[in-house]
């Protein structure tokens, strides 16, 4: 014991010296902005290009997550743009990735409905649903408050695209089909279609019709289609009309992944999306 002792002191003392003279991994930041169009405070997560300089004349596009929060998808999602490029990958553009962190995603990510009797079909109970119909105020914070706001503090091109898996994807969906101003890209991965019995998807033909539409990349992604028929079919309808309605103006994607099921797809879908829309060495800032 009297030998132990000391040596159990020794290791103890230089284990602390050791944490103390640690360094952080610092992959991003966080910025907080108040919300006039939702009311509340709303946290982004962001990540800069490792050689990012506020001081040089280099804009980069930029990724934004609807499920960015910390312990959702923004660590991930920021690790495969990171590895991607990289010099000796060089596989996509750097770029910048904005991760919003969720506060009630059922009320942000669904638009209004009558009732909510459809939700006995896809075996959701109405009582998990307190809140919904946010989207349209979720989208104007979008439109008018973080875009701009990354446009003025960060050193951005108007390149932009927006992920969405699940709920987001239905989000994800909506500004596609109705704002489709506010991004050059969609990544929409097996989206909730199903809300307000497919309303989207029987909204979707007439509003792939308007004029003067700018140029889109959508990739839609599927997980398993025996583990829920309903969103592959959904997801299914969706690459469907977009390739029948969308015009020349819509570059449309479609990716089917059988191994995968709803908690694993979006890593795997992600990376497959930027592999689509950036054919190696072809991509542009």
């Amino acid at each position: 014991m009297k030998i132990f002792i000391p040596l159990l002191l020794l290791f103890f003392y230089a284990n602390k010296d050791f944490a103390q003279s640690a360094k952080p991994i610092v992959i991003g930041r966080t910025e907080e902005i108040q919300s006039k169009e939702l009311n509340e405070k709303r946290k982004v997560n962001i990540y800069l290009p490792e050689d990012y300089n506020p001081q040089d004349s280099i804009t980069y596009p930029v990724i934004y997550i609807i499920d960015g929060g910390i312990e959702e998808d923004f660590f991930h999602i920021a690790g495969i743009v990171r590895y991607n490029t990289q010099p000796w990958v060089n596989r996509f553009p750097r770029s910048i990735v904005v991760g919003i962190e969720n506060t009630d995603r059922k009320r942000d990510c669904s638009f209004m409905v009558d009732n909510l009797d459809f939700l006995d079909k896809v075996g959701f109970k109405k009582e998990s649903f307190t809140s919904y119909g946010g989207s349209g105020k979720y989208i104007a914070f979008l439109e008018n408050e973080l875009l701009p706001f990354m446009d003025k503090n960060y050193k951005t091109t108007p390149n932009r695209t927006i992920i969405g898996e699940s709920f987001a994807g239905l989000l994800t969906t909506e500004i596609c089909l109705r704002h489709r101003q506010l991004f050059n890209a969609y990544i929409i991965i097996t989206p909730s279609l199903w809300w307000g019995n497919e309303l989207l998807l029987k909204e979707a033909p007439s509003l792939l019709q308007a004029k003067n539409k700018n140029k889109i990349n959508v990739y839609v992604g599927a997980c398993n289609k025996d583990e829920d028929t309903v969103m592959y079919n959904d997801a299914v309808a969706l690459k469907d009309v977009l390739i029948k309605q969308g015009g020349s103006e819509t570059n449309v994607f479609y990716d089917y992944m059988p191994d995968e099921i709803h908690s694993t797809v979006i890593h795997q879908a992600v990376y497959n999306a930027f592999k689509l829309m950036y054919p190696h060495t072809e991509y542009q800032k």
